[in-house]
């Protein structure tokens, strides 16, 4: 780590200052030490300067800690074998990638590797593709593109800097930082039996089911063939769940073609009008961008107010729309996932349908 807290005196003091201002905008939280953003946001191929490894191994530990903390509390019926399982999916390489690739941290990230760049971008691109992560579809990772390490070190590094700089204050982290980590994985999420729904399904239409694993430097692949037709791919550091993640994508897939031609022309007819549906937006949102070939939406918690259990959450949300980029703001919500849902609500009901109108 630098052992001073001046900001670097290079070329590219600037685009670092910027990205500690953007850093500190995101998780709404002024470090006393910037230089440990700096270290945190500079990759070991940067000569002559400090680089993250320090801070990735100390944040790889603080976060760990931080979720046991947390899922003990808050899962009291669970047993030491489901909360070990809920902390690996949390804090895995996947997750934590899919955290960076959500908030676009790579490009904040002072490096020097044009094939990490590759590698990332590869990845990125096929994230930003994927269903909603509160679908329940991919919320550990779901295709054949493994995470680069790199994103989780970006997320694990930043993470370590504030720990640090708050003098290891292990609650403050973690009320700095939950917010970017959502959507955080539940048990009920973890629990649920698309593969045995699939099955069912299967039978149900008299379709042949079938599903073969894979393995491919050390990431395990799934696919889900319905009648001799691949439909569901997953993929994870671990077998089971990359099952799970191709049963899901089989189910959307097999759920997604009975309503998206009709999708242009009840998007306006239900939101527009003022009918409150505000559940599900993101799924909604999501499945109207994945049709115009967009990218995924973004969400961003904008404001996070009041005391312990009755904090409220507002976010926004920005769809980049061809030659355009909207912006939604939600109503403040007691949850995240809550606030996110109302932001899509609001650029479904107003964002997409003025667009509409104005290219009719």
């Amino acid at each position: 780590m630098s052992s001073s807290n001046a900001l670097p005196a290079a070329e590219d003091n600037s685009n670092m200052l910027a990205a500690v201002a953007e850093v500190q905008r995101l998780l709404g939280y002024t470090f006393r030490q910037p230089s440990l953003l700096v270290d945190a946001l500079t990759h070991p191929s940067v000569a002559d300067h400090p680089s993250y490894q320090r801070l990735e191994f100390v944040g790889d530990a603080a976060l760990g800690l931080a979720f046991t903390n947390f899922l003990y509390l808050t899962n009291p019926e669970l047993g030491p074998g489901k909360l070990s399982s809920l902390r690996s999916v949390n804090v895995s390489t996947e997750k934590l990638a899919r955290v960076a690739v959500r908030h676009r941290l790579f490009r904040l990230l002072r490096h020097n590797s044009p094939l990490m760049d590759q590698t990332v971008n590869e990845f990125t691109n096929v994230v930003m593709m994927e269903p909603d992560e509160d679908s329940g579809l991919i919320l550990y990772g779901g295709s054949t593109v493994k995470a680069p390490k790199v994103l989780a070190d970006i997320v694990e590094s930043i993470a370590a800097a504030v720990y640090v700089d708050c003098n290891f204050n292990l609650e403050l982290l973690w009320k700095v930082f939950r917010g970017i980590l959502e959507p955080i994985i539940t048990w009920e999420i973890m629990d649920e039996q698309p593969i045995t729904t699939l099955h069912m399904l299967c039978q149900k239409h008299g379709k042949i089911l079938d599903i073969k694993n894979l393995n491919k430097d050390s990431l395990n692949i799934t696919n889900v063939f319905v009648d001799g037709i691949l439909l569901g791919i997953g993929s994870s550091e671990q077998k089971v769940i990359a099952k799970l993640n191709a049963a899901r994508d089989a189910l959307q897939k097999l759920s997604f073609s009975c309503h998206t031609a009709d999708m242009d022309v009840d998007l306006c007819s239900s939101s527009c009008n003022g009918v409150q549906e505000i559940d599900g937006s993101k799924k909604r949102l999501n499945e109207y961008c994945i049709k115009k070939h967009w990218l995924k939406p973004t969400y961003k918690v904008e404001k996070e107010e009041g005391p312990g259990h009755g904090k409220r959450f507002t976010c926004s949300v920005q769809v980049e729309a061809m030659d355009n980029t909207l912006i939604a703001l939600g109503d403040p919500k007691p949850r995240v996932k809550d606030a996110e849902n109302s932001a899509a609500f609001k650029m479904l009901s107003d964002g997409l349908c003025m667009m509409n109108e104005l290219t009719m």
